[in-house]
Parts: structure tokens; sequence; C-alpha cells
């Protein structure tokens, strides 16, 4: 099948953005080579994530998602907040349902225009996140990597939160270089899936400060797994409550791990920032 016009919104959760296509329609999935086109940010729309909507047997949607590199990846909380509030808008209802590769999300569009997204419960065993070892538990793995210019990073908690996270909890998340560190830790041999790699600064028992490589896409403004990892790995620590705000460069998310059903609630704003249309011109795409 021939791709040519095709439109989209360009949709941000705190700076972290998406080119959103809503493939309901038109049946076409974009391949790896398309979406990294497309994320490309000097020939392309220029995105973190590129976001496919699509019908779903089990829930309101399907919720694809595409790295800026082109991998496929299971989760993505920012992006769920934007195709919810679109979702809320078109169904006229606040509560709907995302089906992603890492299960059903339930959603509710708040009064405040905030949604909040339920992430369902961590994966913590060793092999659910996954590690190429095992290890006893993983509130502080036994590791060490360099660190660069801000010295080694040491016992980082790991989380999957749809996908896995290593949180490394420093004095000072400025004084490193994300982009040196970052792919180093994101392919190092112990993850072999990669990892988004956290750096975090407890700032009180309700606050934590947070910067996110994130594997595929690299130094993001916001990662929403990444602030609910990040929550979950301090509260396992006794390094805060399980209700905090995790302030990310692009802005705060709100994290609460409750305690009665161990799920993960992620609040936090959403944007739309244009629509538009992208010509795919002669690029294939896989008839779905």
């Amino acid at each position: 099948m021939t791709i040519s016009i095709h439109t989209f919104r360009k949709m941000n959760g705190l700076g972290n953005d998406f080119a959103v296509f809503d493939t309901r329609g038109s049946g076409f999935a974009l391949s790896n080579a398309q979406a990294k086109r497309i994320a490309d940010r000097k020939n392309g729309i220029g995105c973190d994530q590129i976001i496919e909507i699509r019908h779903s047997d089990s829930a309101d949607v399907f919720m694809r998602i595409l790295n800026a590199d082109g991998s496929e990846v299971d989760a993505c909380g920012n992006a769920t907040r934007c195709v919810a509030a679109l979702l809320s808008e078109e169904k006229s209802r606040g509560d709907v349902v995302i089906e992603t590769g890492a299960g059903l999300l339930a959603c509710v569009t708040n009064p405040d225009g905030t949604v909040t997204v339920d992430m369902d419960a961590p994966r913590l065993e060793w092999s659910e996140i996954p590690l190429a070892r095992p290890f006893p538990d993983t509130v502080s793995l036994d590791v060490s990597f360099d660190g660069g210019r801000g010295g080694p990073l040491r016992d980082p908690g790991a989380v999957n939160v749809g996908n896995p996270h290593a949180v490394f909890f420093v004095e000072n998340a400025d004084a490193y270089d994300l982009t040196e560190i970052g792919p180093r830790i994101e392919h190092d041999p112990l993850f072999p899936e990669a990892v988004n790699t956290s750096l975090a600064h407890i700032l009180s028992r309700n606050a934590i400060r947070l910067r996110v490589w994130e594997r595929g896409a690299g130094a993001t403004k916001a990662c929403g797994t990444a602030a609910c990892a990040a929550a979950v790995a301090a509260i396992r620590k006794g390094l805060t409550d399980r209700k905090v705000t995790v302030s990310l460069p692009g802005g705060d998310l709100d994290i609460e791990w409750r305690a009665e059903d161990g799920h993960i609630l992620m609040t936090g704003p959403w944007m739309l920032d244009y629509e538009d249309i992208y010509d795919l011109a002669d690029a294939e795409s896989v008839t779905v």
C-alpha cells in the first residue's frame, strides 16, 4: 500500500513531544524507517515519539508507540495522557481505556484539564525488568557505572513500568553529562532490552527532581514512565512517601503508588501544538 498524505496532530506532555497519527480509518502502519524519518527534527516533523491510534477489540483504542530511532516500545506515559485527552473529547466522556503493548490503561480527564492514568502495578523482579543476571532484589542493584565528570553512579533501583528503568539517586543531577553517560548505560549488557536511565535528586518526602535519558529517544524534557519508576524506586528505598511530585525539565507530574493494589497513578498536563498533514511520498507501509 502506498502512503501519500496523512493528517497528524503534534502534541506534547511537558515538552516530551509526539506526532500522533489516527490510523483507524486508513488502515496503515508506519515502518521503523518511516518513523525514524518523521521524528527527524531537521528533515521530518521532529518529535521524541510517533504515535499511531489504532482499532482495539478490548479498549477504546490501541496505541502503538515508535521511538525517534524507529524502535517500537510498549509504554509512554506522556503520550497516553495526550491520546486520552483526544479520546475524551471525541467520545464526550471523561473515562477512557487505552490498550498498549504493556496492557490496558484506564485514564480519566480531570476538571482542571489534566489527565490521570492508571499505569498498573510496576514489575520488580529481575527477570521482569529484564536484567541479564539474577539479583536478590531490585531495590538497589549492586553495580556501578562510570558517571564521567559527575563521578560513579552506584546502586540504581530497577523498575519496569511497561519499559525498563534504572534510577540513580544523586546529590546533583546537573553534575552529570546525560548525553555522554546515557547511551552507555542504555546499551550496557546488564540490560538486554536496553534501559531508560534516570538521575533523581530527592528534594523532600514528597518531591523529586529528575533528569532522564530515554532509550531510543535520548535526553527528553519529560518521561512519564520514568517519573513513575523514580517514585517507585524512591518509595522502595524509604526516601519518600507514596505521593510525590516529580519535577522534570519540562514540568511536574504527580505520582501516587497506591498501597492497596500496587497501582501507579500518574497525573499531568497535555497540549495540542497544531494539526497538519504529512506527505510520506513513495515510502512503503504495512497494511493492518
